[in-house]
């Protein structure tokens, strides 16, 4: 007997297990498999309606209880950088970018290693072996590229490095690492600086950064880039006032899973004759 994919995405949702970012919180998500000849378009469209890929998964908070997670992009025409933005760029003036297939290196995972080790090691990544690292880079059914960054005045050393998606709207930084040891350099800050400027070389006009979550002090560095948007309401906003946005991590009404997956749209993925 032949099988064959369904021709509209299946959701699931996890079981709630505890919240990496707020302390007291439950996680949820809503997630979809992502495959077949339709990956790309699929990937395309519900990340402009705030879901993130984790190898051929598409995810997105769905929260019982609560909706501080916020899908976060940059307006890349609008975009004007900080003064300690500027100096970021100026302090790695030094590095070299290389766009690379998506395919795991030894180099990239003692970086990946260190970054860890230094910066998340009570995260949920903190065990991650060389094999879960090279499926995290590798196993990815659309456009994705590893964003290299060496240090030409020191040796050509491997300094920074990012998992990076190509949309048709815009660049996803799916994730990014880089050396623990070298702080004043703000190498998280350039590397979102230089995907700035990847995507406003390409003509590409979003530079999507993952969740921004109000309240955490992992992710609140995504508020201090201009030009910012925020997935709120089933609708991109414009972030004014950071401090607006605090009360989104109290306990809300959250629609069921049915409604929002009902509200979704996806992509035309039925084949045209000639």
């Amino acid at each position: 007997m032949r099988h064959s994919l369904p021709l509209a995405p299946q959701f699931y949702v996890t079981a709630p297990q505890t919240c990496p970012y707020l302390e007291g919180k439950r996680e949820r998500k809503l997630f979809t498999a992502l495959q077949g000849d339709h990956a790309e378009k699929l990937n395309d469209s519900l990340s402009k309606q705030g879901f993130r890929r984790s190898q051929n998964v598409l995810y997105r908070p769905s929260c019982s209880d609560c909706s501080a997670c916020l899908s976060a992009r940059i307006r890349v025409a609008d975009f004007s950088p900080t003064k300690s933005q500027r100096r970021a760029i100026r302090r790695n003036q030094g590095l070299v970018r290389e766009a690379r297939s998506p395919w795991a290196t030894e180099e990239q995972y003692a970086l990946f290693r260190d970054y860890l080790d230094s910066r998340h090691a009570d995260g949920g990544m903190a065990d991650m072996d060389v094999f879960e690292f090279a499926a995290m880079i590798e196993e990815t059914p659309v456009r994705s590229r590893v964003i290299e960054y060496r240090d030409r005045e020191a040796e050509n050393d491997l300094t920074a490095v990012c998992l990076t998606d190509v949309l048709d709207d815009g660049l996803s930084m799916v994730y990014s690492f880089f050396r623990p040891d070298q702080g004043s350099r703000s190498l998280g800050s350039y590397v979102i600086l230089d995907h700035i400027q990847i995507a406003r070389d390409a003509g590409l006009p979003y530079v999507y950064l993952g969740y921004w979550v109000p309240g955490s002090s992992k992710m609140g560095y995504k508020a201090k880039y201009s030009a910012l948007e925020v997935y709120l309401g089933g609708k991109w906003q414009h972030l004014k006032n950071p401090e607006a946005y605090e009360s989104e991590a109290h306990p809300l009404s959250i629609d069921p899973i049915a409604e929002q997956v009902a509200r979704l749209s996806l992509p035309d993925t039925r084949a045209t004759g000639d």
